[in-house]
């Protein structure tokens, strides 16, 4: 092992950041207290100034170099040899932070279903809340995809001129009927298994499988699909794409739980960056930072027009685009591109 990779390693630390303070949620309702579990990468530069921060998408963790293995770690984009890189595991999540399963104070049992519906901007103020907790005054550049795109535009918001870039890729500043409709769908599914209302962890499991299955039919391009899971003219049934869709299903199912898929899919739903704020004009003309917005030429679940749209309504936005087969998930998986695209945003900002 090299002394660069020796160093990667050692300054790795997953804690949990718990937070006494109660916390006003959108809705009205109140989170008396919470859990943030979250990972950090490398090691804070003499003036504070390497501070990468990212934010996961729907079923992510804290755990970025691994989802996110070909743009977090050692020799990637984001090396932590040189940067001091933050994940959180998101309010509703599954990963260490409060969420259904967690213990309600007033019934010292468990949330379950009354655990109380979030939005992004109620996530963007709990990562606030982190970062208040860590001393950590400004942040170099705060990045995340899809879900995480949307909690990045409502923290970039807040922080002002303590953020300076924000990188949002495949996502939106306010969740359209298009995508309302598909979580729906995933959630009627869910309602659809037998266990769903028990309060065990496992129940509606079997409905999350289906979810998962139909939210892949969003994640990918009709032509990846063609693609990857074509089958020989001569095949009756046992398709490639069914059982790539039940495999996925299943996949899921074995890390995550239904309840935290159904809450998150709901603050997916409420994303809306313009409430109470004049509109997405005037909010997206508030943000301070240098603001990149990535969109995917063939996403079908937020559409690149809408990455467009940030870059043209922020006060400093740039717009790039990955071109691929793959769909909305392709921000997941083309590190070459993005990565390419992240070296000129920035070469961009050190020329103005």
């Amino acid at each position: 092992m090299n002394l660069k990779s020796q160093y990667a390693l050692i300054t790795m630390t997953q804690e949990i950041f718990h937070s006494n303070l109660p916390l006003q949620l959108e809705s009205g309702e109140i989170l008396p207290e919470f859990d943030l579990a979250y990972t950090t990468y490398g090691q804070l530069n003499s003036d504070k100034s390497n501070v990468i921060w990212v934010i996961h998408a729907l079923t992510g963790d804290s755990n970025a170099s691994e989802w996110w293995n070909g743009l977090i770690g050692e020799d990637k984009f984001f090396d932590p040899a040189d940067h001091f890189i933050i994940c959180a595991n998101l309010l509703g999540s599954c990963y260490g932070s409060t969420q259904p399963f967690s213990t309600d104070l007033k019934t010292g049992k468990p949330y379950y279903y009354d655990f109380p519906q979030m939005t992004t901007r109620d996530l963007a103020e709990g990562l606030e809340r982190l970062r208040i907790h860590l001393k950590i005054e400004s942040i170099h550049s705060l990045i995340g995809g899809s879900l995480g795109g949307q909690v990045g535009l409502e923290w970039a918001y807040v922080l002002g001129n303590k953020l300076k870039n924000a990188i949002i890729l495949a996502s939106t500043p306010k969740t359209r009927p298009w995508v309302i409709g598909f979580n729906e769908t995933q959630r009627m599914a869910i309602e659809s298994d037998c266990t769903w209302g028990e309060c065990h962890e496992a129940a509606g499991q079997k409905g999350l499988e289906t979810a998962r299955a139909i939210a892949m039919l969003t994640y990918r391009h009709p032509l990846d699909l063609a693609t990857k899971q074509a089958d020989s003219e001569n095949k009756l049934d046992d398709y490639r794409a069914a059982s790539y869709l039940r495999y996925q299903g299943q996949k899921l199912a074995k890390r995550f739980n239904a309840l935290s898929y159904w809450t998150l899919s709901k603050t997916m739903d409420s994303h809306d960056l313009g409430r109470n704020r004049g509109g997405l004009d005037e909010a997206l003309g508030k943000i301070e930072a240098n603001v990149l917005a990535i969109g995917v030429n063939s996403d079908l679940l937020f559409l690149p027009e809408e990455s467009q749209y940030i870059s043209q309504k922020v006060k400093k936005g740039t717009y790039k685009e990955i071109t691929s087969t793959a769909g909305h998930d392709a921000f997941l998986i083309e590190f070459e591109q993005l990565s390419y695209i992240l070296k000129s945003f920035y070469f961009q900002q050190k020329s103005s």
